[in-house]
């Protein structure tokens, strides 16, 4: 068993939520991930979409259950002492597949160590194993610390909702729609005047639709100040329903900037920019405005990056004009304009 000590943490994480370009949708959950050597442990798994069992959207019961069990203080739901670690970000099933490992204390320590893929109710670790992950061994103290604070309300707060504002009411719905149908609720105004600060601290963002004056956006964030609520605020590039959800959705990522996966995006006519921080599949989708103001899409990349920057060609006739392009990771995503306008 290792004998060598690995720090614990924990962290909130977002398994970011879209509209995706077939017309399917890809549900937003938030949730609190494991910190092992001030990393992620989702990002060891390369590609993986899923979450921990610590999801905020789950009841509190189950939620509270969840963390008592890391903390040793039930059985294992699996036989061989094993527990979900990471499931299916949709179900959460067993059967989609879920990465569990062995959790036992030593002495005042936990360990965690065998971790595998798992689809039924045992594990096979020779077929399965994660053989180049762990074991782990974590400082009690440290570990009971960091789980017990999400127990007694000290943990980070998730806001999953979002104020919109603007004129034009049918466009706001549809994009309401869209973010609620994700897992996001969204809430319609003119402004926020005269709104309580405890509604204020609902909000994980607001939300400007394309058009809105300087004026309007300024109230709002007065409104925000005054009540003492900080909300990140997001200026609509565009009446684009899926790039409005993706700028919503960056919005209301609450990781920390040194935790994140997807870190950089910038894109000219040309080519567009990509940074990541550990190996994941990224989808890269071009939004183009024709002087109809009808919309146009465009998959560009679908692919596992290695750590670093990326120079991925962008198609001329998909950025030509007024475009944007949005960068997606299971864990995040970004989205730029497309600098000088793309090719004409």
């Amino acid at each position: 068993m290792c004998a060598e000590y690995t720090t614990f943490g924990l962290a909130p994480a977002m398994r970011a939520g879209g509209v995706l370009t077939d017309g399917g949708y890809q549900v937003h959950r938030d949730f609190v991930d494991f910190i092992v050597d001030g990393r992620p442990l989702l990002f060891r798994l390369s590609d993986l979409d899923a979450v921990s069992p610590l999801a905020s959207d789950v009841p509190p019961a189950i939620f509270t259950a969840q963390v008592r069990s890391l903390l040793l203080e039930s059985p294992a739901p699996l036989p061989g002492g094993r527990y979900v670690v990471y499931g299916c970000p949709e179900c959460e099933d067993l059967a989609c597949g879920a990465v569990t490992a062995v959790i036992q204390g030593d002495g005042e320590d936990v360990v965690w160590r065998d971790f595998a893929w798992q689809t039924g109710e045992h594990a096979d670790l020779e077929l399965n194993g994660y053989h180049g992950i762990g074991p782990f061994r974590f400082r009690g103290a440290e570990y009971r610390a960091a789980l017990s604070a999400l127990l007694n309300g000290s943990a980070a707060d998730t806001r999953r909702r979002v104020l919109l504002i603007g004129a034009r009411v049918a466009a706001l719905a549809r994009l309401a729609a869209a973010l609620r149908t994700i897992g996001v609720g969204a809430d319609i105004a003119h402004d926020a005047d005269n709104v309580p600060a405890d509604e204020l601290r609902g909000y994980g963002a607001v939300a400007f639709a394309p058009g809105t004056g300087e004026r309007e956006r300024a109230a709002v964030r007065r409104a925000f100040t005054h009540a003492g609520v900080p909300v990140a605020c997001v200026d609509g590039l565009a009446p684009i329903v899926p790039l409005l959800v993706a700028q919503i959705e960056h919005a209301l990522d609450r990781s920390p900037l040194e935790q994140r996966r997807l870190t950089g995006l910038t894109a000219t006519g040309g080519e567009a920019d990509v940074e990541v921080t550990s190996a994941c599949r990224v989808t890269l989708t071009a939004y183009r405005l024709d002087r109809l103001s009808r919309t146009h899409t465009h998959e560009i990349f679908d692919g596992v990056l290695e750590p670093g920057r990326h120079r991925i060609a962008l198609d001329a006739k998909a950025v030509r004009g007024r475009s944007f392009v949005v960068a997606r990771t299971s864990g995040g995503v970004l989205v730029t304009a497309v600098a000088d306008g793309g090719a004409h």
